[in-house]
């Protein structure tokens, strides 16, 4: 039987087909986040909703979509827009993506750590208004990257793809978690430390840690004042992992050497005089913005929706109780 389905954002074609094939679905046609209202509104006699991490998933969506509501799928490998409980509470399974953005992500970190290290955005621009009047000796000169120590927050998968990824510099790697990680070490060489050591000793500090409580604000203005002066805070994780005011501050200041962000703290909206500062590399969320890693994303998504629709079980599910309801 032919179930409806709402999707909240356009993604790839071939996701909607797959899911057209054997359902009704409909597509939110504008390319803007919906309101919670608009959400509510939309999702009405849904039996599967795909959502995005900007869309809120919580009792009150869930209600309005009715007791048919059977999936919200996560378009994302993120879960922090998930109301986790009230989904479990309704018997709705809640899936995400896992896995596929692991090289993407990495790659995409490991090209802000040298856009920013060797001021690339910076030249560019320079290049680009037509201010070069030739070659100089201490033209741009930037940060070396081979043989320093890249520190790594949070050794997961993303953390230990960047790690495999960064041997090719030959850097010393440290890496700090909730605990040690046998993967990371065995795959890298990388060797645990405190937090506090691995602010104090990292040339390049690259944030991997998921969107917890005690993740929030993860780097401070405490946190940033033990850093070293010369050293590049990196963040293609979640953006409220750090305090992104304390983080202008430091930088206006040049207490750190620079900082590249592709995720910010309120998105779309980034902390005042972020984008004044010559010593940052700000790109808009596009870690996993490859068309190889949002195909493999919608499949993903595609099949945990007909899977479940048919009363199956998703290939991932972070609410699995939620499927014995």
């Amino acid at each position: 039987m032919r179930q409806k389905i709402y999707i909240t954002r356009a993604i790839p074609r071939a996701t909607i087909e797959a899911l057209e094939a054997e359902h009704d679905v409909t597509v939110n046609p504008e390319d803007r986040a919906l309101s919670p209202e608009e959400l509510r509104h939309n999702v009405a006699g849904c039996a599967a909703i795909v959502s995005l991490l900007t869309d809120r998933i919580d009792g009150q969506l869930l209600d309005a979509a009715g007791p048919g509501c059977r999936i919200v799928a996560n378009y994302a490998v993120g879960t922090n827009n998930f109301d986790v409980p009230a989904a479990t509470e309704r018997g709705v399974a809640l899936t995400n993506t896992p896995g596929v953005l692991d090289d993407a992500t990495a790659t995409h970190t490991i090209a802000l750590l040298l856009a920013m290290a060797r001021r690339i955005p910076e030249a560019e621009r320079y290049l680009r208004e037509g201010r070069w009047d030739g070659w100089k000796p201490m033209f741009f000169i930037g940060a070396d990257v081979d043989h320093k120590v890249l520190g790594i927050a949070g050794a997961g998968r993303i953390g230990r793809n960047v790690a495999r990824k960064a041997r090719g510099f030959n850097m010393e790697i440290i890496y700090s978690d909730v605990e040690p990680n046998r993967a990371i070490e065995d795959e890298s060489g990388a060797r645990f430390v405190s937090k506090d050591e691995l602010l104090a000793r990292s040339d390049f500090l690259t944030l991997h840690v998921p969107l917890l409580p005690e993740t929030r604000h993860y780097i401070g203005a405490g946190e940033l004042a033990r850093m070293k002066s010369t050293a590049i805070l990196i963040n293609a994780s979640r953006g409220p992992v750090i305090d992104e005011k304390a983080l202008v501050e430091a930088l206006r200041e040049n207490r750190i050497w620079g900082a590249a962000l592709d995720v910010f703290e309120d998105e779309p909206v980034l902390a005042p005089g972020l984008v004044d500062l010559p010593n940052v590399v700000i790109v808009p969320h596009i870690a996993s913005a490859t068309e190889g890693t949002r195909l493999q994303m919608g499949e993903i998504v595609s099949r945990n929706v007909l899977a479940v629709l048919s009363g199956g079980q998703p290939d991932c599910c972070i609410n699995m109780e939620a499927l014995r309801r």
